[in-house]
């Protein structure tokens, strides 16, 4: 902190209400929890700056809740740290915009959170990546298509994970999903699945390997909800940019509950 500043906030603090003063005391001590915060040394995104800003918050939101922290607020808070650190990061105009998310500069980023009670360390999930709206049901010819149109739209792709959310312990990480990895569905096998429910059957674009496994699977859900899914995401293609580890106490009771976008 700026020594210049701690005369200011005394006197601000001096004059909260009893309230107030109980809020941030149990603020102070949530800071104080054990902590470990690490960034990729190589990342262009996430500086000192941006790792502590977004870890602080993570701190004070599970100190509210045990419900991982969502997509908006990730999405202001990671706008705020890097223009604190002095990049220039905007948020979309819209936050409905079907490309990016952000902008940092000239590249378009959009952003994603995962949060699924069985998160894989090891393999990313998207459990909706896009809408596919409706009309004519053809994933080889019309959504895989359109699939593509929509990867022009942005040129990063970033997915804050949680981990691990057992209430007192938490761990989340910013991952990077490269761009061209994603367009390899150009080349990916095509298939029908085979076992559904649904009265329209949904689709798989798997992206091989070439060790007799998949990269990652597309996922074109047919149900009533038409979205498309990213399951089975080698991390080991992607890139990890920072890791969040805390211990927390919870100043208000609230049962467990995922949530991913």
């Amino acid at each position: 902190m700026d020594l210049k500043k701690r005369p200011f906030l005394l006197a601000e603090i001096e004059s909260l209400t009893s309230s107030q003063m109980t809020w941030i005391q149990a603020f102070v001590q949530q800071f104080k929890m054990p902590h470990t915060f690490t960034r990729n040394v190589q990342s262009d995104l996430v500086t000192e700056t941006v790792l502590e800003n977004i870890g602080d918050l993570l701190r004070i939101h599970h100190a509210m809740s045990k419900r991982s922290l969502s997509k908006a607020p990730f999405e202001y808070a990671f706008e705020k740290a890097l223009q604190l650190s002095g990049m220039p990061a905007r948020l979309a105009d819209s936050s409905t915009n079907p490309g990016y998310d952000m902008t940092v500069g000239p590249v378009r980023i959009s952003l994603k959170t995962e949060a699924a009670r069985n998160t894989k360390e090891s393999h990313l999930h998207v459990s909706k990546w896009m809408e596919l709206g409706a009309g004519t049901w053809d994933p080889p010819n019309v959504q895989l298509p359109n699939f593509l149109h929509h990867m022009g739209g942005y040129d990063r792709i970033l997915s804050l994970r949680c981990l691990m959310q057992t209430g007192s312990k938490y761990w989340y990480e910013l991952v990077e999903i490269p761009h061209t990895l994603m367009l390899e569905v150009a080349t990916g096998t095509m298939e029908k699945a085979q076992k559904t429910k649904q009265e329209t059957s949904p689709w798989y674009c798997r992206v091989p390997d070439g060790l007799g496994g998949y990269k990652f699977s597309l996922y074109f859900d047919a149900g009533s909800e038409r979205k498309l899914q990213v399951k089975g995401l080698q991390k080991a293609h992607c890139v990890v940019h920072a890791s969040w580890r805390f211990e927390s106490f919870q100043l208000t009771p609230e049962s467990v509950a995922g949530d991913e976008e």
